[in-house]
């Protein structure tokens, strides 16, 4: 199932995705409410999927957990960038972002006059469901509402030069989330790619992550209360580059939807 944060006519709603059957037109079946909430009831209006504004479909109350490092292919790539290169860690790296750095589908990620060097790292993001602390690996996708595509857009040279990544990560707008959020997919073998514009970056796969998802959820939980609606990035497969102003960046995962943002 595919949820929906979006806006029209003045109002922020949530909604379903909704296909009558093969080639019919998109739309969106209105929920009551925020469903990690108020569940899956209607209010028995729908919207064409096309003439709704979309939205960052979720907005965390509390934080962005990310994992850096998870897959072995970026880990060879950032070989002898001072700050961030090593070999793949034993156990999830892990940093924050700060919710106010989430931006929607089609949102502008601007570029900080202080960095001469702000790159894409497309990923995967799991978006938590329930309260989670402490959680066993084997039962921590239970606390999983979904998955989404986003964006770890980081000032590489401030990265570097702070020697910790906080700063070079948490920019206004360096976390583009969207387009929806898949309750169900098929992660064993999805394709993450980033374009930048109409260009592959990255092209990778969900199978080869470092560290699962379950034990991404489970590890992070020790550390931190995860609240519904917080969301974790998982890390990002090989081929970050550089954004430009003007340039448009897009972020594919298979199963989930294309996340497309302009830079400025």
């Amino acid at each position: 199932m595919k949820v929906a944060r979006f806006q029209v006519d003045g109002e922020i709603a949530f909604g379903v995705l909704d296909q009558a059957e093969a080639g019919a037109d998109i739309e969106l079946v209105e929920l009551t409410g925020d469903p990690m909430v108020a569940g899956y009831a209607t209010t028995g209006r729908r919207f064409a999927f096309a003439d709704v504004q979309l939205l960052a479909p979720v907005i965390p109350r509390s934080k962005i957990v990310c994992v850096g490092k998870n897959y072995a292919d970026h880990v060879a790539e950032m070989q002898g960038v001072t700050g961030i290169d090593g070999g793949a860690p034993a156990e999830p790296l892990l940093f924050l972002k700060p919710n106010t750095s989430i931006i929607g589908p089609g949102d502008a990620i601007v570029r900080p006059a202080v960095s001469d060097r702000v790159e894409h790292e497309g990923e995967l993001a799991v978006v938590i469901g329930a309260m989670a602390k402490n959680v066993p690996e084997d039962e921590a996708l239970q606390y999983v509402f979904g998955f989404t595509c986003a964006n770890d857009v980081t000032a590489r040279d401030i990265q570097i030069k702070d020697g910790q990544w906080a700063r070079g990560k948490g920019f206004d707008t360096f976390c583009p989330l969207g387009p929806v959020i898949e309750t169900d997919p098929d992660l064993a073998d999805a394709r993450v790619m980033t374009r930048v514009n109409g260009e592959v970056r990255q092209d990778g796969s969900t199978a080869q992550l470092i560290h699962s998802l379950a034990r991404i959820v489970s590890y992070a939980s020790e550390a931190f209360t995860l609240l519904p609606g917080d969301v974790i990035l998982t890390g990002t497969p090989a081929g970050v580059g550089r954004l430009e102003a003007g340039d448009v960046v897009e972020v594919e995962i298979e199963g989930i939807g294309i996340l497309r943002n302009r830079v400025v």
